[in-house]
């Protein structure tokens, strides 16, 4: 069996994205338990000078379904920034970044292979090919973020395991 670049991007996007809006959920149910505003969630950090969970959850869409339209428009940027939003906001950001993934067809996302890509940061430019991209920058960035949305709900109380965060496994 060989594997695709579709299979090995938006294949592993679509199970941890999946998972997110998961865990997500669990900490507005947390939140909810506690008395806790959910909004209030929005701004944990796990120290001082680390973006927060608006940022966190932003960045598992821009790593996931922002890179596949970077790669197709052939450049990638930082993640504009979502602003203040509602914890509400972050999930419906989730719902349509998993839509919009699952709505990509193998032939869309496999044409991309062999492509370049510019990742414009500031003034400078990194050129990259489409699947060194996905591969080398993409992917890492996009599990470093879902991990540290899941940290912290973690953190904050929330009751998940490693299951939570791994969401649908791909068996066969």
């Amino acid at each position: 069996m060989s594997v695709s670049l579709y299979d090995l991007s938006v294949g592993s996007y679509v199970q941890i994205v999946d998972a997110s809006i998961g865990f997500i959920a669990k900490g507005a149910e947390h939140a909810e338990a506690q008395g806790q505003s959910q909004d209030e969630l929005t701004q944990l950090r796990l120290i001082d000078d680390m973006a927060n969970f608006i940022f966190q959850v932003e960045c598992i869409g821009h790593h996931s379904l922002g890179a596949i339209r970077g790669a197709q428009a052939g450049e990638f940027a930082p993640p504009p920034g979502l602003g203040e939003v509602s914890y509400a906001d972050l999930q419906a950001y989730l719902d349509n970044t998993a839509a919009e993934l699952k709505a990509l067809t193998e032939d869309e996302v496999n044409g991309l292979a062999g492509g370049r890509l510019v990742f414009k940061l500031g003034g400078n430019e990194i050129p990259f090919s489409v699947e060194n991209f996905l591969l080398s920058f993409s992917l890492p960035n996009f599990y470093f973020h879902a991990t540290t949305a899941y940290d912290l709900l973690r953190a904050n109380g929330v009751q998940l395991g490693k299951m939570n965060f791994l969401g649908q496994l791909k068996m066969g």
